[in-house]
Order: C-alpha cells, then sequence, then structure tokens
C-alpha cells in the first residue's frame, strides 16, 4: 500500500486537470487530416517526444522493473536492439509512409499489395491495440493506484482511468494526444530519474549496488540459451522482429511519424527517441534490480540467484508487477511521491490515448471509409469518436483478466511474437523485392497467422510444452511466411509497374540523398546523427556484455 500524503495528492490531482485542460486545449478536429494526423505540421522535438512518451506505457515501467526484479538487465536488450531498428526504420522506410500521404501502415500494404493485405494487417493491428496495448495500459494503471486506495474495486478505477485519457484524446484527436504526450515525456523522464536516484542511495550507491549484483548474471547483457527473458540467440533473431512491428509497422507509434512537417522531422524525431531509450536502462530497469537488494516485499532469505516470476508468486507471495509502486512508497520522501505518481500516470494516459487514436484512425480510413465511400472529412471525424469510445469499453472488460500472466511483458512481448512475424516479412518484401505480389503478400500472411494459432492453441488451450522460447519461435515464424510470399509470387503474374514504382526501395534513392546531404552542416545529416547513435548503442552493450 502506498501511503500518500496530502501534499503527493494534492499534485497528483492538480497534474490530472492540468493534462485534461491542455488536451482540450489543444485539439485538433475540423477535418480528417487535423484529428488523425495533427495536421502534419509537427517539428522534430514533438515528434520524438510523443513516440517516447507513447512507447513507454504504465505497463512498461511495471513490466520493466518487475523483469529487473526478476532477471536483472536482461529485458534491455528489447531497448538497445530496437534502437538499431529505428535507425534502419528511419533511413529506409520512414521516407516512403510519409512521401504517400498515407493515414495508416495497412494503408501502404494496400498501394504495394492489394484490400486484402491492407484488411487483414488493419483488423489484427485493431485487435492488438485494444487487448495487448489499451487493456494492459489499464490494467497497469489500476494496480498502481490500488495501492494507493485499496479499499476501491478495481473495475471502477479502471473504469475511471479510461474516462480521464478518453476525454481529451476522443474530443481533441491526435494533436490533443501529441500535445500533451509532450508534457508527459518530461514528466517521465522527471519522475523516473528521481526515483532511480533515491533507489540507487537507499542501496548504497553504485558501489554497493555493483558490488551486490556483479556475481551471476545480473548485470549481463548477454544470457544462456536456457535464459527465461533473452536467450542470447534470441537477442540477435528474435528482437529484431518484434522491433520492427512495434516501431516500423505499430500504428500507435508510426502515426506520429505520418503527422511530421517532412522527410526529415520524421527522420530526426525518431533518432531523438533513440537516444532517449538508451538512459531507458538507468531509469527504467536499475530500480527493479535494486529493489531485489533491499528487502522490497519483507520476504527474508529470498535467494540470490535468478528465479521465475511464477515461482516468486507461488512459493514467496511476490507479484513483480507490484516492484514500482512498492519501490516508489519505500525509497520516496513527501512531496516526490506525487510527481512519480504523475509519471505513472502519464505513461498510463499517453499510451492509451495514443492506442485509442490508432484504433479509431485504423477502423475509420481502413473500413468504413471503404463501406461509405463518399463520407465528409466531417462524418469521419464522428465515426473515429464512436470508434474510440467502443474501444475504450472493450478495453475496460478485458484489462481484469491480464493478472493471469506472470508478468505483464512476458504477456505482451509472448503473444507479439506470434502475430508480428509474417507482418514484418511482407513490408520487407514490399518494399525491397519488386517481384512480390497480392497473392505472395496475401498468402504469406495467412500462413504466418496458421502457423501463430496452432503455437497458441497448443500452448494456452491444450497446454502442450513447446519447448522453444517465444523470441526463437519468431524467426521461425517469419522464415516459413516468407518462404510462402516467395513460392506463391515466382509462380503467379508480376505486380503492375505502378504498384511497384512509387513503393520499393532502389540504390538511385540512396544515391539522391547523398547528393542532398552534400551541402547539410553535419550535425545536422540524419545519416551521421544515426552512426553516432548506433556507435552509442554498441558502446552500451559492451559495458554490459
Amino acid at each position: 500500500m502506498i501511503n500518500l500524503n496530502i501534499i503527493d495528492l494534492v499534485v497528483l490531482v492538480l497534474y490530472i486537470i492540468f493534462i485534461i485542460w491542455w488536451g482540450l486545449k489543444n485539439s485538433k478536429s475540423s477535418d480528417s487530416d487535423a484529428y488523425f494526423l495533427a495536421g502534419r505540421d509537427l517539428k522534430w522535438p514533438m515528434v520524438g517526444l510523443s513516440l517516447f512518451a507513447a512507447s513507454i506505457s504504465s505497463s512498461t515501467l511495471m513490466g520493466n522493473s518487475g523483469e529487473g526484479f526478476i532477471n536483472g538487465i536482461a529485458v534491455f536488450n528489447y531497448n538497445w536492439i530496437s534502437i538499431l531498428v529505428m535507425v534502419f526504420f528511419a533511413i529506409f522506410f520512414l521516407p516512403f509512409y510519409i512521401k504517400s500521404g498515407i493515414f495508416t501502415m495497412p494503408e501502404f500494404l494496400e498501394r504495394r499489395f492489394d484490400v486484402r493485405s491492407r484488411t487483414y494487417f488493419s483488423f489484427i493491428t485493431i485487435v492488438g491495440n485494444i487487448f495487448l496495448d489499451a487493456a494492459a495500459t489499464l490494467y497497469a494503471g489500476a494496480l498502481i493506484i490500488n495501492m494507493i486506495f485499496p479499499n476501491v474495486d478495481m473495475m471502477l478505477i479502471i473504469i475511471g482511468m479510461a474516462v480521464v485519457a478518453g476525454s481529451y484524446t476522443i474530443i481533441g484527436g491526435l494533436s490533443s494526444v501529441i500535445n500533451t504526450e509532450v508534457i508527459q515525456a518530461f514528466i517521465l523522464i522527471i519522475g523516473s530519474t528521481l526515483l532511480a536516484f533515491f533507489a540507487m542511495d537507499s542501496i548504497g550507491g553504485w558501489d554497493a549496488f555493483y558490488t551486490q549484483f556483479q556475481d551471476g548474471v545480473w548485470l549481463k547483457l548477454t544470457r544462456s540459451m536456457d535464459d527465461p527473458t533473452v536467450p542470447w540467440l534470441g537477442m540477435w533473431v528474435g528482437i529484431p522482429i518484434l522491433g520492427f512491428y512495434f516501431w516500423g509497422n505499430n500504428q500507435v507509434m508510426v502515426q506520429r511519424v505520418l503527422s511530421a512537417k517532412s522527410i526529415d522531422h520524421g527522420r530526426k524525431g525518431v533518432l531523438l527517441v533513440g537516444f532517449l531509450y538508451l538512459f531507458t536502462l538507468f531509469i527504467f530497469i536499475f530500480p527493479g534490480v535494486i529493489a531485489r537488494g533491499i528487502n522490497l516485499f519483507g520476504v527474508e532469505n529470498l535467494p540470490h540467484e535468478i528465479i521465475s516470476g511464477s515461482e516468486l508468486k507461488s512459493k514467496y507471495g511476490i507479484n513483480t508487477d507490484q516492484v514500482y509502486p512498492r519501490l516508489i512508497n519505500k525509497v520516496l520522501p513527501v512531496g516526490l511521491i506525487g510527481i512519480i505518481l504523475s509519471a505513472m500516470i502519464s505513461a498510463l494516459t499517453s499510451a492509451l490515448s495514443a492506442t485509442l487514436n490508432s484504433v479509431s484512425t485504423l477502423f475509420t480510413m481502413d473500413f468504413y471509409s471503404k463501406f461509405d465511400k463518399n463520407a465528409s472529412s466531417e462524418k469521419k471525424v464522428k465515426v473515429g469518436k464512436i470508434t474510440a469510445v467502443v474501444t475504450l469499453i472493450i478495453a475496460i472488460l478485458w484489462a481484469p483478466y491480464i493478472g493471469k500472466f506472470d508478468s505483464l511483458i512476458a504477456y505482451y512481448q509472448e503473444i507479439l511474437s506470434y502475430l508480428a512475424p509474417p507482418v514484418v516479412g511482407t513490408f520487407f518484401l514490399g518494399l525491397f523485392w519488386k517481384r512480390s505480389n497480392a497473392i505472395g503478400a496475401f498468402s504469406g500472411l495467412m500462413s504466418g497467422l496458421f502457423i501463430a494459432m496452432i503455437i497458441m492453441l497448443a500452448k494456452y488451450v491444450l497446454g502442450f510444452e513447446i519447448g522453444l522460447h517465444f523470441l526463437l519461435l519468431a524467426p521461425i515464424i517469419l522464415v516459413l511466411s516468407l518462404l510462402v510470399n516467395v513460392a506463391v509470387s515466382l509462380s503467379t503474374d508480376p505486380p503492375l509497374e505502378e504498384k511497384v514504382k512509387e513503393n520499393t526501395w532502389t540504390k538511385a534513392i540512396w544515391i539522391e540523398e547523398s547528393i542532398a546531404l552534400q551541402n547539410v552542416v553535419w550535425y545536422k545529416n540524419f545519416r551521421l546523427q544515426a552512426l553516432l547513435l548506433v556507435v552509442a548503442c554498441f558502446v552500451m552493450y559492451a559495458l554490459f556484455y
């Protein structure tokens, strides 16, 4: 239970009121461009900060600290590998997305292939946004609020949080979402940094922390093949697939890139969030590791070696999703608890509002616009608002069931590892292989879905033990769906020239950009910025190898 002082409560309430006011103040809903893509005129700092805030949900904060408590810093592999993915995405995919003027990621698949691929991807994205993103965010936030007000029913808390996030998102669209996310990004960074500082101080500083955890693999990124969080092979062949899906295919993230005023602003916004992600090890994951060393749950003789989250729950009664909120209560002084809880609420509202806007955009542009081809811009905005309300209701109903999984990170990453690979493969072949056609793309997507459904049926319904970590299953699903795509494409007619010409990458594009960059000052050159980010990633990896 978190003991909230009146000062902390005032800080928290004022913050919630301010965020709702700020979101409504910056609303844009006059037309579909304004409502769904904020007028497409955002500069790179707003793109980057909104991407950071949207990607760090309350489930991310709690999941990262929980995994740190269970397994040390291994979960940071998802972040630093994803930074490399961001660089690749910014260089190759982003220009096509922005130049095409699309509203959604599935829309790009229709331009390159056909409407079948668009419809399928849009459908599974909507399902994922509701059940993986929105519901998990509500559940994580409810856990925190429930620790402050333990006598309040969880469902009432979930409904209350949904109302707060939905109040400005549904009315104001992406402009409201992004303007609040910029504020929330600063709160997240400041609040999480303060918590990390006080947590480190509580264990006696860096030297004491390092001494306690230098043995074993607590502070090691490279793990054995039987590691439950990130086996070393999965780090290299599995995480890049999930990372590309999250940063290059996920409507929640890419929608912010689509709102950039130019390709250069979009690229620099993505690189900015990459630099910010380097620090997530220190401000999100280290506190969870520290929590293992300060007897956070009052359990005597807790083993120093790594054991699973399910074993911690069954043997010691420890719910690792409570690590972050318990740490807040244990190490922070009065006044700062309100700031950190504001950071948690920031993570909740930013991620939830981002998801709501994503689902409303997908449904309106990929489904409703097909049904009502003559719908006015104002009609589309109205449909988008109704969709957001329905999304909230479904997420509210599903949120309580998420507690059945070992941890929030396990819930999210495992399900994603089954659904993402066929989509990632289709986008890659679509951009880099001109021969891939509509029939091949759809066949690859369907075969990947079939394999994923068999795996999930065997594991979750029939109770079979698969025997492979989900990060090792992801590349298998990817390769099999790619093979189907290639085989079917080669055995059927080539795609139409207009499908290929504007939607595939060529060496000429690289040469044109190289010429354009010759007159750009070195520190404004996105390629040099990207190179610096890549070097920083590998330096970070080398430090904790």
